[in-house]
């Protein structure tokens, strides 16, 4: 019998490359995401992640369908920049609603069948940014900070009912998450160019890095190796970075991504 996924956010970007490595490894994949068509030989339907009662309705289709889910993939989520002082609130809290809370809402209709099967495994897709703050992308920084903690703290209660959990932190990837980035320009002239100089160099670095398949294979083998370590980094340099981040004192960290990102 085949095994049953989930994967949020699946229609573009890493969650797309995610419903095809996921079904080319042998799964029964089913997608979630607002608008737009899955990969071939992937059912899609369509929900709003921040929609608990409509979350809740479609895990229930699944599991009507299938009756188990074995692994769920949390990628839907969003970014915006910009500064703190100019950030409209209701942008903020948007960007916690949905890749923070989207999840939670996603997580909890999921986790009690889980455990009443006695087993199943949960990815959240976090950021190099939740380990490393960036400035002028802090309120994405803090959503997938928020991502790491709940992440690590849930695997510990999980654990006793066969059900695991991490997170997977990516670091720069070509995606069309750069074009779909929200950007609050506001108070650029005030700041010195600083906004605009620190959002440019991220969007370089994002559309220099590898492609959404080399993320989807990690998050594939993450979701299906045995052993399931609760904060995985994708890439050599970006494990060194959260390494680093690590073992710095954070005063030196903060003044090397300042002098990286808020120059």
């Amino acid at each position: 019998m085949s095994r049953v996924c989930i994967v949020t956010g699946g229609s573009s970007g890493i969650g797309l490359a995610t419903t095809k490595a996921m079904r080319d490894a042998g799964f029964t994949v089913y997608e979630f995401s607002r608008r737009g068509m899955g990969a071939e030989d992937v059912s899609h339907i369509a929900c709003d992640v921040t929609d608990e009662a409509a979350v809740k309705a479609a895990v229930d289709t699944v599991v009507r369908e299938q009756g188990r889910v074995d692994v769920l993939i949390n990628c839907a989520g969003w970014g915006i920049s910009g500064a703190v002082e100019f950030t409209p609130l209701e942008e903020a809290k948007r960007q916690l609603d949905v890749n923070f809370f989207g999840m939670v809402n996603v997580n909890k209709a999921v986790i009690p069948i889980m455990r009443r099967q006695a087993s199943g495994r949960i990815v959240n897709l976090s950021s190099v940014a939740g380990a490393i703050p960036i400035p002028f992308q802090t309120y994405y920084s803090a959503s997938k900070a928020a991502i790491n903690s709940y992440t690590m703290a849930t695997a510990n209660e999980l654990r006793p009912y066969g059900v695991t959990m991490c997170a997977v932190q990516p670091g720069d990837m070509a995606t069309g998450f750069t074009a779909a980035r929200k950007k609050i320009a506001e108070g650029d002239d005030i700041y010195g160019g600083r906004i605009s100089r620190s959002v440019a160099g991220m969007e370089k670095d994002e559309q220099g890095g590898k492609g959404p398949e080399v993320a989807a294979a990690f998050i594939r083998n993450a979701a299906t190796r045995r052993a399931c370590r609760p904060i995985q980094t994708i890439g050599f340099q970006y494990k060194l970075f959260c390494f680093l981040a690590k073992v710095l004192p954070a005063r030196l960290l903060n003044w090397l991504v300042g002098l990286i990102y808020a120059k």
